[in-house]
């Protein structure tokens, strides 16, 4: 699962190249199976929230309060062992929304009713200025990107980059 991850990760950091603008990349690769919410609404909300990054990309950098299910490693399980209520508002959030869409549809097919995808995932997040945390719940300026192509979708905050680029 892992070599798939590096393998989606490259295959899309080609591909963002082209795109014009994060909707275009998001409607390409996103079958819109899952709604979106806005970092807007997001922050105003009181919601469960998940990050579905590799656990690296947590460590960097993570929404306030944010639990860690992962994307390589997902299971279900947990999330069902955590959050026993599917009626319960959650948002899934990645990296831009692409592997939270997939991680959020997991949950609808699972029976959980009220999933919703963070359109535009950290990096949206924190273009809007809004804080994102280290593994000391300190507020950080860093942000993991999959690999220097990704990093233009990221405007504000510091890239930190993978140990190993694509």
């Amino acid at each position: 699962m892992k070599k798939l991850f590096v393998l989606i990760c490259a295959f899309i950091s080609f591909s963002v190249q082209s795109q014009e603008s994060l909707e275009d990349l998001l409607n390409l690769y996103n079958k819109n199976n899952v709604p979106y919410i806005s970092v807007q609404e997001l922050a105003k909300s009181k919601t469960i929230v998940l990050d579905a990054r590799e656990r690296d990309e947590f460590e960097v950098s993570h929404l306030k309060e944010a639990i860690y299910v992962g994307y390589t490693n997902f299971k279900l399980e947990t999330v069902e062992k955590l959050i026993s209520n599917k009626d319960e508002q959650i948002v899934v959030y990645c990296t831009l929304g692409v592997r939270s869409e997939i991680i959020a549809n997991r949950l609808k097919l699972a029976g959980y009713t009220n999933v919703r995808n963070l359109f535009g995932g950290i990096f949206e997040w924190k273009n809007n200025d809004f804080n994102v945390y280290n593994l000391n719940e300190k507020t950080t300026d860093s942000v993991h990107i999959c690999s220097s192509m990704w990093s233009k979708w990221l405007k504000k905050g510091q890239k930190a980059y993978p140990k190993v680029q694509n």
